[in-house]
Order: C-alpha cells, then sequence, then structure tokens
C-alpha cells in the first residue's frame, strides 16, 4: 500500500515539474509595427527611411526661483 502511494506521488510530482519546465520559456511582449507607406505612383510599398539623428537638448530659458525668492511675502 506505501509502495502503490509512493508511486502516485512520485508520478504527480514528476509531471507537476514536466509542465514547470516547458513553460520556463519565458515569453517576451510582441513589438508593435509601424503601417508601411504605399507609393503614390507605384502603390508598392516604400523602402524604409533611414533614422534621424537625435537633436541635442534644449538649455533651460526659464530662471527657477530660489527658496528664498518663493519664501518672500507678495
Amino acid at each position: 500500500m506505501a509502495g502503490l502511494m509512493n508511486e502516485l506521488v512520485s508520478g504527480v510530482v514528476e509531471s507537476v515539474l514536466k509542465e514547470i519546465l516547458k513553460k520556463a520559456g519565458g515569453t517576451t511582449t510582441t513589438k508593435r509595427q509601424k503601417r508601411q507607406t504605399r507609393s503614390a505612383t507605384t502603390g508598392r510599398f516604400k523602402k524604409a527611411t533611414t533614422t534621424r539623428t537625435a537633436k541635442p537638448a534644449k538649455k533651460q530659458v526659464s530662471r527657477r526661483r530660489t527658496a528664498a525668492s518663493r519664501s518672500k511675502a507678495r
């Protein structure tokens, strides 16, 4: 009787481990695709344009008020 229970439990544990290991592939989210543009004359898909270089960050124009100037009563 003990051997039968041991066999049953080990079978269940093995099947659960197989299920866990099978699903451990680590799925990633799908990337969103941009729509392809068609040529106005031929109707075929246009070639992908090259990416532009990023513009440098703009300097801060408005001055930040200091804590002292904010605490002054108007």
